[in-house]
């Protein structure tokens, strides 16, 4: 019964359902080179903005995250990317800070494009920074990497999620509780969620096969020491409780007959910034 339930609560796509959110996807990864090109010291999250809504439009793609409510329903999310500086994890607000050098910038966004989603976040380096925090880039996008190379591999999603959260403790980095992936398709956000820790509710009632047809945003969330964030007075922004910076790295990934298709990667299929070989 429990399985059952499970795969009802899926929401699977047709090959050529796939192939028409791979297009969504393909203009996310294009929205985000717009981005990582004005990467660096002196220029304002609200220009980077500008620069990626401006490309959308001239697609003639939507962008997915504006207007979007707030969890009051009141605050309508104003910009078409979230950009998060340091210990702002995610939801971060475009406007006239500027970044620094030893920044570390999350940048998170995503399109409709002819009736389907794609979404995608990467955290970007501000020229030179420290160690740590390059190693906790590193380890963010390992843990993605590492969901990519899972899924074939396992039946359930909570056995993928379990070895994820593992991977990020082994490296003492902690990944946040409460903020988790979903699936995607039409709309940004269906069910079911897609955790990046394990915990035993979430296997028990929450869980879901993986199988061909699924198309699920992976999006690992990791600090330095804090499972909580704190949402600030903008109603929007999340920061580490620690204080301390913060990576968040995401893909829409589907799981085909072949394996998995990274929706959001490049021309080429590959992952815009994973990096080859051994974990």
């Amino acid at each position: 019964m429990q399985e059952q339930q499970q795969n009802h609560n899926q929401n699977l796509k047709s090959d050529a359902e796939i192939a028409l959110m791979r297009q969504a996807g393909l203009l996310t990864w294009q929205a985000h080179q717009v981005a990582a090109a004005l990467i660096r010291p002196g220029i304002t999250t609200a220009e980077i903005n500008t620069a990626m809504e401006k490309f959308m439009l001239a697609q003639q793609a939507e962008p997915l995250f504006k207007g979007v409510p707030d969890i009051t329903g009141q605050v309508p999310f104003p910009a078409v990317a979230c950009i998060s500086i340091n210990e702002q994890l995610v939801h971060g607000i475009p406007g006239p800070r500027a970044l620094r050098e030893g920044d570390v910038v999350s940048i998170d966004t995503g399109v409709r494009y002819q009736g389907w989603c794609g979404d995608a976040a990467v955290t970007h380096a501000v020229g030179q920074i420290d160690d740590t925090s390059r190693r906790l880039l590193e380890v963010t996008e390992g843990a993605l990497r590492l969901a990519i190379t899972l899924i074939p591999q396992r039946q359930y999603w909570s056995q993928v999620a379990r070895e994820m959260e593992a991977y990020v403790t082994r490296a003492g980095f902690t990944v946040v509780e409460g903020l988790v992936g979903h699936s995607i398709g039409r709309e940004m956000w269906e069910m079911p969620q897609v955790p990046n820790y394990f915990s035993l509710p979430y296997q028990a009632l929450g869980d879901f096969k993986l199988q061909p047809g699924v198309v699920i945003a992976v999006e690992p969330m990791v600090t330095m020491s804090s499972k909580r964030v704190r949402t600030l007075s903008d109603h929007w922004t999340m920061v580490a409780e620690d204080g301390r910076p913060s990576a968040h790295f995401e893909h829409t990934l589907a799981i085909t007959q072949q394996g998995v298709q990274v929706l959001t990667a490049g021309p080429d299929g590959k992952a815009w910034a994973l990096p080859e070989g051994p974990l």
